[in-house]
């Protein structure tokens, strides 16, 4: 194949409509926006408007929210860390952190950090250094022989947050 050979598929492209280029165009004089009107002006923006009706976006209710700066957390089981530890993906000797929950594999990536929920059961005692952990879970690594350790919550500017008491 040579350059010149080179072409779209049939159908790729289409020759585009040029309006407004006097009458034998098929598109001229008023370029198919009719006579007179709100919509024959350039400048229109008339959107959501349904002429005097209430529009669809008033008439619909407004409930919920969206909190802009939510925290979005990776969230792994207890049971998948007991299977990456039974396969010797995991090791038990050292205290398991973050980056090697992401290393194993178990993660893609922490996203604002890593959250440890108690679905299934660790046999394994294991030192987790997590962000975020339910109570079941801290429960169930404790029982276990381990310890779980939630790394305290930062502020938005770095400072970390204290708890009421």
């Amino acid at each position: 194949m040579k350059l010149h050979e080179l072409h779209d598929n049939p159908g790729a492209t289409k020759k585009q409509k040029r309006v407004a280029r006097g009458p034998g165009s098929g598109k001229g004089k008023t370029a198919g926006r009719g006579i007179k009107g709100q919509k024959s002006r350039s400048g229109v923006a008339i959107g959501g408007y349904e002429g005097g009706q209430m529009p669809l976006y008033r008439r619909l209710p407004k409930r919920g929210f969206n909190k802009p700066n939510a925290k979005h957390y990776a969230v792994i089981n207890l049971g998948l860390i007991q299977k990456f530890i039974t396969e010797g993906k995991l090791d038990v000797t050292a205290p398991i952190s973050e980056d090697a929950l992401i290393a194993a594999g178990l993660t893609k990536s922490k996203l604002d950090g890593i959250r440890v929920l108690n679905k299934g059961a660790i046999t394994a005692a294991v030192t987790l250094n997590v962000t975020g952990a339910s109570a079941a879970a801290v429960e169930a690594v404790a029982a276990a022989g381990g310890t779980l350790t939630v790394a305290p919550a930062l502020a938005p500017h770095g400072k970390s947050v204290r708890k009421a008491q």
